[in-house]
């Protein structure tokens, strides 16, 4: 067992992806932190949180050249309401001073690599395709072909294949015209980024891989089908987005070092993750899945593991579980091998509002090590 994760490093490793069971648990956040700080002294130079990729350039700005505020970051440099997370605010704080006079090749990073998608809606694609389009100075009309974007936005365009817009002739055609915005942005890339920089251009591919994203989801979400197949697919198409996403993260972080992946656990194992809700059984591949059989060795994963909590009212594990085994090795919280955790049961005492998911034998073994926090009562510090 260790407190320290660059013991976890190996020379191959590029993405180190740090998961964590539940979202409802401030300790996991409040370790992670320290633990980036740890893996700066070994060549970390950035970090990737399960927050919208787009979103997230307010805060890059904010801890790379101190534009805006620290509160402006938080409000509009995260989704999924992530921008209320005091661990978070701590983080991008913390970020802004260590880059505070040193040079741009040595200051860190912030990327999100999510989404905009939220569990029952996904916004309209206008504005990211808006934004690509500029960038490239073009005059295509889009506004005729989205129509209004609440048509998009609304809960019942995701929920009822019925009420979906993204099959549509006008959805179709603005899917050809994302594909060849890409294209063109790509046939242009010299001239752009002389014009502007190669950040600029990034960014605008960003947007732009982003639109067709969304494009893409909401074509899933107007596919009928038996619905436990169909919310795995929608489940699977936003993992596939957020795979995508670390993918060009890496394009853009290679030459600086490697980068600290933090989300939910069923985003980051190498085994499909598994998801029983509103009476359906719901199976997809997840993003730590699609990066490593791409990527291989250079992808490393830490499962998140916890045995109490005072914040989700979670009680003692039973000691024949997963977390229950780890309780009696652990005192307070730490680092250890995924191969010495002995196969034992799945703990059956959670519940749904906890949103808590419990380490099992598929995603032992795909794991390279466990993190497990012992009883989660106040900030876990190093």
């Amino acid at each position: 067992m260790t407190q320290d994760i660059r013991d976890l490093l190996t020379t191959s490793c590029e993405l180190l992806a740090l998961g964590e069971p539940t979202h409802q648990e401030p300790a996991f956040p409040q370790l992670r932190n320290d633990l980036f700080a740890q893996l700066t002294s070994a060549g970390f130079r950035s970090i990737a949180l399960e927050t919208d990729r787009v979103a997230a350039y307010a805060v890059d700005a904010f801890v790379q050249h101190g534009k805006g505020s620290l509160e402006m970051a938080m409000r509009e440099g995260f989704s999924h309401g992530l921008g209320t997370l005091e661990a978070n605010r701590q983080l991008v704080a913390w970020m802004c001073d260590y880059n505070d006079n040193r040079p741009a090749n040595e200051r860190l990073t912030f990327h999100g690599f999510d989404t905009p998608v939220e569990m029952m809606s996904a916004p309209s694609p206008r504005a990211y395709l808006e934004y690509a389009r500029d960038f490239l100075g073009l005059d295509v009309e889009l506004a005729s072909l989205v129509g209004a974007d609440e048509l998009w936005s609304r809960s019942e365009a995701i929920l009822d294949p019925a009420e979906s817009i993204g099959a549509t002739p006008e959805a179709d055609r603005l899917q050809i015209i994302a594909d060849d915005l890409l294209t063109e942005l790509y046939a242009r890339a010299p001239e752009r980024t002389a014009a502007t920089s190669r950040a600029e251009w990034f960014k605008a591919k960003t947007h732009l891989t982003a639109g067709l994203g969304l494009l893409r989801y909401h074509r899933q979400s107007a596919q009928r089908m038996e619905p436990s197949t169909r919310v795995s697919r929608l489940l699977a198409t936003r993992d596939a987005l957020m795979a995508q996403n670390l993918f060009d993260i890496r394009a853009i972080e290679s030459r600086r070092g490697p980068t600290l992946v933090f989300a939910q656990n069923l985003h980051l194992q190498r085994n499909p993750s598994r998801w029983r809700l509103a009476g359906m059984d719901l199976t997809w591949f997840p993003a730590g899945a699609i990066v490593s059989s791409v990527v291989g060795d250079r992808y490393t994963f830490v499962a998140g593991s916890l045995g109490s909590s005072a914040a989700l009212g979670l009680g003692e594990p039973s000691p024949d579980t997963y977390e229950g085994l780890l309780q009696s090795r652990i005192s307070t919280w730490g680092l250890t091998a995924a191969s010495t955790v002995a196969p034992a049961d799945v703990r059956t005492d959670t519940k749904p509002e906890q949103g808590y998911f419990p380490l099992d034998r598929a995603t032992v073994n795909c794991a390279d090590a466990i993190l497990h926090i012992n009883a989660a009562q106040q900030p876990a510090v190093l």
